[in-house]
């Protein structure tokens, strides 16, 4: 059998498909909040009001990475607003607040426009969201079984807003 080299580990280790840093930050506050954070910082108050302790809160999609998966356009081509905030609460049985569901006890459809009976529970922290950001944010919650595949399997970019107490992360937001 081969030795295992050390480097190798590392590099494994660092192919999370999270978004960290300043930078990705700063795009995030440009893009979805049109450079103001002092609204990125209500939203952040907002959430933590809302949401348990033992819950990440994730931010997906084109408000992370710049652009639409589907075709590439750029984060609101469709003019300012247009593009919608994904947010995903991981863990502390979230799912169990969602009437729509994708993986029963694991992965719920995301509260929206498409998907407004999806979970009457978050429906006012929805309003309150989409209110500060000035856009619609949409709400989904995952088990940290789906939160894992879809980091290590589907290296779908995500940036953590909110971390989960239990483990708190250098990089995490603090307004």
């Amino acid at each position: 059998m081969p030795e295992t080299n050390p480097t190798e580990n590392r590099i494994v280790e660092q192919t999370s498909s999270e978004q960290k840093g300043d930078d990705a930050r700063e795009r995030i506050i440009r893009l979805a909040f049109g450079g103001n954070r002092d609204r990125y910082d209500e939203f952040l108050r907002t959430l933590r009001e809302a949401i348990p302790p033992d819950v990440s809160v994730v931010l997906r999609g084109s408000a992370v990475t710049g652009q639409r998966w589907e075709d590439g356009s750029p984060f609101d081509a469709d003019g300012p607003g247009t593009s919608d905030m994904d947010l995903t609460l991981i863990g502390g049985g979230m799912v169990q607040h969602f009437d729509v569901l994708y993986i029963p006890g694991l992965h719920s459809a995301p509260l929206s426009d498409a998907h407004p009976d999806a979970s009457e529970t978050f429906m006012p922290l929805r309003r309150a969201l989409s209110r500060i950001a000035g856009r619609s944010v949409t709400i989904q919650a995952s088990a940290d079984l789906v939160q894992f595949l879809r980091d290590k399997v589907m290296s779908q970019p995500y940036y953590t807003l909110i971390p989960k107490e239990d483990s708190p992360r250098e990089d995490a937001d603090e307004p």
